[in-house]
């Protein structure tokens, strides 16, 4: 960050880097087997930064949150090397599957997967077990719920021309489908 004068200053004062800080000591003890203490920390950095990390999402190394308020990233969320989001992004689950009882189905893979060398824009939302291909784009106040191919650069103009029904997204039309192949 060119605003940044001194490593000092970004440790104590970027909120990003605090939330990741206390994300990496909450992952190591949730996969340590213990969920509660990990959770407890994501909380704590949750409340200080208004960035909330799941102990259990797998983040690689050179993993960047600028401008971190309002930042999710759920339990199991996969995110590669060198991926860089903005505030206000969501890396949620679709939807919660069920058993016969109504009851929630703890364990399924429900949240994006991101791979090496992404940007994600401010205030995207992007939900399901989908994935956001290596080297991609994807622009600010972005819905999306369909896998994206490698360097793609997916935009909110683009989106708005891909048809969905509330509950889900159905298949896509053809120039939809051209849109997501050819960005």
């Amino acid at each position: 960050d060119p605003a940044a004068r001194s490593i000092d200053e970004v440790l104590v004062c970027y909120p990003g880097i605090l939330a990741i800080i206390h994300y990496r000591l909450a992952n190591a003890l949730h996969n340590l087997g213990l969920p509660l203490i990990a959770r407890m920390i994501s909380e704590i950095a949750h409340s200080i930064t208004g960035i909330d990390i799941h102990p259990g999402a797998t983040i690689a190394e050179s993993f960047f949150i600028d401008h971190g308020t309002g930042v999710v990233i759920g339990e199991t969320a996969i995110i590669g090397k060198h991926v860089r989001i903005y505030q206000a992004v969501t890396l949620g689950a679709k939807r919660f599957p069920e058993d016969e009882s109504g009851r929630l189905i703890k364990g399924n893979a429900r949240h994006p997967i991101v791979e090496d060398d992404v940007v994600i824009y401010a205030g995207a939302t992007i939900l399901g077990r989908i994935t956001i291909g290596k080297g991609s784009a994807i622009g600010g106040n972005v819905w999306l719920t369909r896998s994206v191919p490698p360097n793609s650069n997916i935009t909110q103009a683009q989106m708005l021309s891909i048809p969905q029904s509330p509950l889900d997204v159905r298949e896509e039309s053809g120039s939809a489908k051209k849109a997501l192949q050819n960005h």
